[in-house]
């Protein structure tokens, strides 16, 4: 891919790429730049700045690209101007072969984004003052971003980056009352939006991506379950199966269920005189419990760890990222509860994967101890959670 901005960004100005001839003749004008694209109205993402390209989209050349020049741009956003400080990144570049300062800006996570007081958007290829409706718009998403982080909706998103007919054919009709169903006669995208599964403006949320999503992986990279079997009590043993699986939480549960019960292996247990019974070595209800209740409460949000399931011969040990969040801390964790996905929780007990709010590791021991399993053991630091699930001895 070439590395000239030309053909990386265009050569017209529009709501992500603005041009400015020299940097010394109206820096205000850069900071309105900024704080527009911080603001992101379009929601295109940010965008970006060209310092040495003209209204026409030439260079004009001789532009100052030094570490001096470079720094006295990033100063704009730390000089208390812009606020909230958004995030930009300076860079030399080269634009048809001339050297240009490339300033790219982050969307704001906390907009509106107000310079001297004032806020300013792009929703074309000129910036301006917002509008009392521009305003409110930035204001109304600011809301949306202070929910939790799965019931956000995905900026940009579209519904294409959902399983319609998985939706249709599963979720409706495992998640959702039939005669609800029957009585409203709503459109898939109002269905959607009820379910929290989308926004008003048809864009996925978080929650639409782990449930439905087709390709989930791609905005949230550590929503997958990594499978690894090895031989023998230790990491250091050959690797018998390993599976990455990237899918959707209904998928995931369905084939998730599939590769654990590949692994277990029976055992004959006397149970009264000379009658034997058959059992496995770990019961399938708890290894469910365990690995949906790590996809219930892992955190999407900052880590790009995945759920991990590592199986040896004595135990298997399941470890999602993401500590103690709310009330619940290390030393209270099997009496006090809490949910760093509240709308996720929520579609999973719908789907019927966790039984009830509060019981997952009640449930877990009481199906360890009917199958002569010991009980599970927990690992909880500020990071992660790790459940250990023993054969019996």
């Amino acid at each position: 891919m070439s590395d000239d901005l030309a053909v990386l960004l265009g050569t017209q100005e529009s709501t992500a790429l603005e041009f400015k001839r020299e940097a010394t003749k109206d820096r205000n004008a850069i900071r309105k730049a900024i704080c527009a694209f911080a603001n992101d109205l379009a929601q295109v993402g940010g965008g970006h700045l060209l310092i040495g390209v003209d209204k026409d989209g030439q260079p004009v050349g001789g532009v100052d690209t030094s570490d001096e020049a470079l720094l006295s741009f990033t100063d704009i956003a730390n000089e208390g101007r812009i606020l909230d400080r958004p995030t930009v990144v300076v860079n030399a570049g080269t634009y048809q072969g001339e050297k240009v300062v490339w300033i790219r800006v982050e969307a704001s996570r906390t907009p509106p984004v107000r310079f001297d007081n004032i806020v300013y958007v792009r929703p074309g290829p000129s910036t301006r003052k917002a509008s009392s409706n521009d305003e409110r718009v930035l204001s109304e998403r600011r809301r949306a971003y202070d929910l939790p982080f799965d019931a956000r909706p995905v900026v940009g998103g579209t519904l294409d980056e959902l399983d319609l007919e998985l939706f249709r054919s599963e979720y409706l009709r495992q998640a959702v009352d039939p005669s609800v169903l029957e009585e409203n006669h709503r459109s898939t995208e109002q269905q959607l939006a009820s379910l929290r599964l989308a926004d008003l403006h048809d864009q996925p949320t978080i929650l639409g991506l782990l449930i439905v999503g087709l390709d989930l992986t791609n905005r949230i990279p550590g929503a997958y379950v990594q499978f690894v079997r090895y031989e023998g009590t230790d990491v250091g043993g050959a690797v018998l199966d390993e599976q990455e699986l990237r899918l959707n939480v209904i998928n995931v549960a369905e084939r998730l269920e599939t590769v654990l019960k590949g692994h277990l292996r029976s055992r004959l247990v006397e149970v009264s005189g000379f009658r034997e019974e058959s059992h496995p070595n770990y019961p399938i209800e708890a290894l469910r419990e365990v690995c949906m209740n790590a996809i219930m409460h892992r955190n999407y949000e900052s880590s790009n760890a995945p759920v991990r399931v590592a199986w040896f011969d004595d135990r298997v040990e399941v470890t999602n990222p993401g500590g103690p969040y709310g009330q619940v801390q290390a030393d209270n964790f099997d009496r006090v509860n809490d949910y760093r996905n509240p709308s996720l929780a929520a579609a999973m007990k719908s789907l019927g994967y966790v039984n009830q709010f509060g019981r997952g590791i009640g449930r877990i021991k009481a199906s360890l101890a009917r199958n002569g399993n010991p009980p599970p053991e927990f690992s909880v630091d500020d990071a992660s959670w790790t459940v250990v699930v023993r054969s019996p001895s």
